[in-house]
């Protein structure tokens, strides 16, 4: 868990060899503030004045740019962390990029505390930002966080179901579906329809009941549609495996939709879903449709489904899928 506010500190810049003009561009600044530090503004500050020094010089020169308040204690909070590292009293003309990326392995592998792709990419933003100052004011004569190479914050990979998690979760289903006392058809339509389709939430919650084709008992079908033009590459039909017939005339004869195929909120489908998973006793992830729509697609592929039909099975555009790809190779081991 992050340590610093939801708001995160300003992107930094590339070249710190910036003039003092030129220097904060590394941070956007708030509308109606100044985006550059004047010469004339330079705290009283030199190369042998001691980190704490520096950062409450930097704390007023946000304020007299006019950062916002949450901006500020992220700097503030991030800054507090790294001066804990190097020391209060270390003078800044002692801190070198190796003291820093240091910091950086210590936050990482070695602080005890859970450190983010994001929050990382954060912090090496802050080291860059406030040393970038430092140096655009003329205070230090070099920058040290220069050749600190920022790295991008890449989300972690999607959890997946294994495929014993699965049939756990299909038999409990099948429980619920045959359950003498109390039996209910939509846990298990609604986890084969997944597993099978790897649809999102949105699209399980518009879907119609004349969505799903039965005419041919044999090889049912399920149609997702969207009414913006702009999605017409999500337009899909999609084939079901016959067993989901009789399980989706009996839902039809317990709940009795008129219209949509799920009379309820997509939050009481994802109740539905969290239920089947703990009585299946799923405790790693949470079992939900995103998890389920990454299963279906890392599925589909470790069974040799080609990329391109895979892509459309998932109603993905061929950037969007770029990204995607290069998730499921991941995932799927190769």
């Amino acid at each position: 868990m992050s340590d610093a506010p939801a708001t995160t500190p300003p992107a930094s810049t590339t070249d710190t060899k910036q003039t003092a003009a030129s220097a904060p561009a590394a941070s956007p600044a708030p509308v109606g503030a100044s985006a550059a530090p004047e010469v004339s503004s330079a705290p009283s500050l030199r190369a042998d004045s001691t980190v704490a020094e520096a950062i409450v010089g930097f704390d007023e020169y946000m304020l007299r740019k006019g950062f916002s308040e949450n901006t500020i204690k992220a700097f503030d909070n991030d800054l507090k962390i790294i001066s804990g590292f190097l020391g209060q009293d270390t003078k800044l003309a002692q801190v070198g990029t190796a003291d820093l990326e240091a910091f950086l392995q210590w936050l990482q592998y070695e602080r005890g505390k859970p450190c983010s792709a994001k929050t990382l990419a954060r912090r090496i933003t802050t080291i860059k930002v406030f040393f970038g100052w430092l140096h655009g004011v003329g205070v230090i004569g070099t920058d040290p966080a220069e050749p600190v190479v920022q790295q991008p914050a890449r989300p972690p990979l999607p959890e997946i179901l294994r495929d014993d998690e699965i049939n756990r979760l299909l038999s409990v289903a099948r429980d619920m579906l045959w359950d003498r006392q109390k039996s209910d058809a939509r846990p298990y339509l609604l986890v084969s329809l997944l597993v099978q389709t790897g649809m999102k939430k949105a699209e399980v919650a518009r879907l119609l009941l004349t969505d799903m084709d039965a005419t041919q008992s044999n090889a049912p079908e399920v149609t997702i549609r969207y009414a913006d033009e702009a999605h017409a590459h999500k337009n899909r039909t999609l084939g079901l495996h016959p067993s989901i017939l009789p399980v989706l005339h009996q839902y039809v004869e317990e709940y009795k939709p008129k219209e949509f195929l799920f009379d309820c909120t997509p939050r009481n489908l994802e109740y539905v879903l969290e239920e089947v998973g703990d009585r299946a006793g799923i405790k790693r992830l949470q079992v939900g449709f995103e998890s389920l729509r990454w299963t279906a697609a890392v599925r589909d592929f470790r069974m040799g489904m080609p990329e391109e039909r895979l892509r459309q099975k998932m109603g993905l555009s061929k950037i969007s899928w770029r990204e995607t790809r290069e998730k499921i190779h991941k995932l799927a081991g190769r």
